[in-house]
């Protein structure tokens, strides 16, 4: 009976572990068979003279991004570079994908069944790889470099694939040598360089805007801007900005980066109404259920600027289980400027001041210090129709009642308050509160809500896609 009982169980193992090989074979040929699809759209589309077939090949690279590993590479390196000519770019390849983990039982059974089936494909002479699809797979192979972490090796294939879309003339290469152009920009971000292909950026965008290129326009002009940002180089940034016009037809990803770059030096520039709607805009342009980090990052830098503006943000931004967690921080903030509670504010700034420095936040934060004061003052005064000036420097945790008196003086000038200061008694004595809606500040509020509205109708339509010669076939068509 023991021996009976033995032989289940490990029938059982041999059963998983077959169907996890299953499931890995499976995944891979699933991933190969997506990169062949993505060639044969390419030739496609270049064949057609249509962008759009290239444009959806790029918007699987991070999709494919997750699912590459050195057996699939290894497969399209041996399928597609035949020739040759394309010996060297093969063994420059090759060089970045782990042979000996190649070396597994699905591989070599699928290594075996090809060559069987390669003697009726390959009759005639092997066909010379498109130039497209030959970038392609570098870049695919330069993603993969840098998920491994082999930055060394990531930026000399980053300088080859450079010079491959400098030798080529084809407006058919600037889909794809824009993601190039982003990857390239990524590397050398990452190695701790990118102020060294600053000039380089700067005379690829000359090109492409010349060439009417409106792609890579858009990507060279938003790696530009995250390279002055990196640097803290706002003038440098905003000069740029005024120099350039982005692109109405670049697509929603790359609007979204340049709309949050913008917001950001916006903010810097203390214009911060103007800052705002930009980042509000990157938010809407961001991809809906992808792009979290990104997502997160804008969202700190729109409360930010939304407390700076006087307003409170709404407690379901913090709500949300996406950015619940990375939003901690700054939902202490928003709870210590609405409470004007200096001392709170500067606990909040002792405990996250390292990860607000890390986040490119801390500089408008800062600034923040007014606003608690201010609302401070602005609820004393609602409850308080008179109070001493000495009283409003403990509540507000101040040095002294001179500061209170300074502090209270500025919010009285803004606006903040309508009060009047007893210098010789030493009290504040509020004024009775005026009816809001006989002033213009609610016509001025709801004409902001309308240009809003308005706005945001003109980028929905902006940012909607037409199927291409859709209108030229309904003339045809109603022409005969």
């Amino acid at each position: 009976m023991k021996v009976e009982d033995k032989k289940p169980e490990s029938s059982q193992k041999d059963l998983k572990e077959t169907k996890e090989v299953k499931e890995t074979k499976d995944a891979d040929t699933l991933t190969f068979d997506d990169i062949r699809e993505n060639v044969k759209s390419i030739e496609k589309g270049i064949q057609q003279k249509e962008n759009r077939y290239l444009i959806r090949v790029m918007r699987t690279i991070f999709s494919i991004r997750k699912r590459l590993n050195d057996p699939i590479l290894k497969k399209i390196l041996n399928n597609y570079y035949t020739s040759q000519n394309a010996q060297a770019d093969k063994e420059f390849l090759l060089s970045f994908i782990d042979t000996q983990s190649s070396v597994a039982p699905m591989d070599t059974d699928e290594a075996t069944t090809k060559p069987e089936q390669a003697p009726p494909q390959s009759t005639s002479k092997p066909k010379s790889l498109l130039p497209e699809v030959d970038l392609y797979i570098h870049l695919l192979v330069l993603v993969f470099a840098i998920d491994r972490q082999k930055n060394k090796q990531a930026i000399d294939l980053a300088e080859k694939i450079v010079e491959k879309i400098m030798s080529q003339n084809r407006r058919t290469l600037d889909i794809i040598a824009a993601r190039c152009y982003f990857f390239y920009t990524r590397i050398y971000e990452i190695v701790g360089k990118l102020d060294q292909i600053r000039f380089f950026l700067h005379s690829r965008l000359r090109t492409s805007v010349l060439r009417n290129d409106y792609e890579g326009t858009a990507v060279l002009i938003n790696c530009l801007l995250r390279s002055y940002l990196h640097y803290n180089l706002y003038d440098q940034a905003l000069k740029l900005v005024s120099k350039v016009t982005f692109p109405l037809h670049a697509s929603n990803n790359e609007w979204a980066r340049y709309l949050f770059y913008y917001g950001r030096i916006k903010a810097i520039q203390l214009e911060y109404t103007e800052a705002h709607k930009n980042l509000i805009q990157a938010l809407r342009k961001a991809p809906q259920h992808e792009a979290v980090g990104f997502k997160q990052t804008v969202q700190k830098f729109a409360i930010v600027v939304e407390l700076l503006l006087g307003e409170i943000p709404d407690k379901a931004i913090f709500r949300n289980p996406q950015l619940k967690k990375a939003l901690q921080p700054y939902f202490q903030l928003t709870q210590a400027v609405r409470a004007g509670n200096l001392a709170q504010f500067n606990e909040v700034l002792e405990k996250f001041g390292e990860k607000f420095m890390k986040e490119n936040t801390w500089t408008l934060i800062i600034r923040l210090r007014h606003n608690v004061i201010k609302t401070g003052v602005k609820i004393i005064s609602l409850s308080y129709s008179k109070i001493s000036l000495e009283n409003i420097a403990n509540k507000l945790h101040l040095d002294s009642a001179v500061d209170a008196e300074f502090i209270v003086a500025k919010a009285i000038r803004d606006g903040v308050i309508e009060a009047h200061i007893d210098h010789e008694g030493g009290f504040v004595q509020t004024k009775d509160l005026t009816d809001v809606y006989s002033t213009l500040d609610p016509m001025k509020v709801f004409n902001q809500r309308i240009k809003f509205c308005l706005e945001l109708r003109n980028q929905s339509v902006k940012a909607m896609r037409f199927p291409p010669k859709k209108y030229s076939e309904e003339l045809e068509t109603a022409e005969v």
